[in-house]
């Protein structure tokens, strides 16, 4: 089965339409972050285009995670400017702008008793795209179907979403990501603690709705042979900082990448 997808065309007359170059997907300049009294970020200045695979690697504490949190809406910004598919990121947009953003965070954990099933746990990823409290109609429940299918999950439709393996719930968490139909896709370390078959499948999952949906696809992991071959741009971060964004030759660099990785 085909998933269907509504299109993701952009009006001519707007930044990015024909006739002028489209505004990158992702645009930082010079935005620190801080959580409480820790500073998470510092100074990031990075543009990702449109179509960009991204993997986002460094040390544990580096900062990873909380790049792609500032991108998707979150996180506390004290200085700089956040742009997301060509607009501003303010608190008034940004509710509006997450729809457009598909999220899968580290490894959740799911209470084994919750009564909530695969299915109306991909469902949630809908209602953003519905609108808060609209009753979701029944091309939402399609389309919920068509993506547990692309990600091979529908047979795990009825079953309760904390009695899973690990692979099934990412696939799950992928599921629930793509249904909001997004042109960002956001994955914090997907294939953390999975076996080597779960990780392959997994990456086979994200490199299909990469291409089929043409996607922007930030992923962040610290093992970087789990990096699909098809991951063009590296983004390195240490100690809040992006010391590196730019070709992914850079990972056959073996000095650069001790130096990334060595203690401070």
């Amino acid at each position: 089965m085909t998933a269907g997808r509504q299109g993701l065309g952009h009006d001519p007359n707007s930044p990015g339409g024909i006739g002028s170059c489209p505004a990158p997907a992702v645009s930082l300049r010079s935005v620190s972050v801080s959580y409480r009294e820790n500073i998470a970020l510092r100074d990031v200045t990075l543009d990702l285009d449109r179509g960009d695979f991204c993997g986002v690697i460094g040390p544990n504490g580096a900062g990873k995670t909380t790049l792609l949190t500032i991108i998707n809406g979150l996180g506390r910004i004290i200085s700089g400017n956040v742009s997301v598919l060509g607009e501003q990121a303010t608190g008034a947009n940004f509710t509006r702008l997450r729809r457009r953003i598909g999220y899968v965070a580290q490894q959740e954990r799911v209470d084994p008793r919750a009564p909530i099933s695969c299915f109306e746990a991909v469902l949630v990823g809908r209602c953003g795209r519905a609108g808060l409290l609209r009753r979701l109609k029944r091309e939402d429940h399609e389309q919920a179907r068509a993506m547990m299918e692309l990600t091979r999950t529908f047979h795990l439709a009825a079953r309760p979403v904390g009695q899973l393996s690990g692979g099934e719930a990412r696939k799950v968490a992928l599921a629930r990501a793509l249904v909001q139909e997004p042109e960002i896709l956001l994955l914090d370390e997907p294939t953390s603690n999975l076996d080597p078959r779960a990780v392959r499948e997994l990456g086979d999952l994200v490199v299909d709705a990469f291409h089929r949906f043409k996607l922007t696809v930030l992923m962040v992991t610290h093992q970087l042979d789990h990096l699909p071959p098809v991951a063009n741009r590296i983004i390195m971060v240490r100690n809040g900082r992006v010391t590196y964004c730019g070709d992914r030759s850079v990972l056959d660099q073996t000095s650069v990448m001790s130096e990334l990785f060595d203690a401070a």
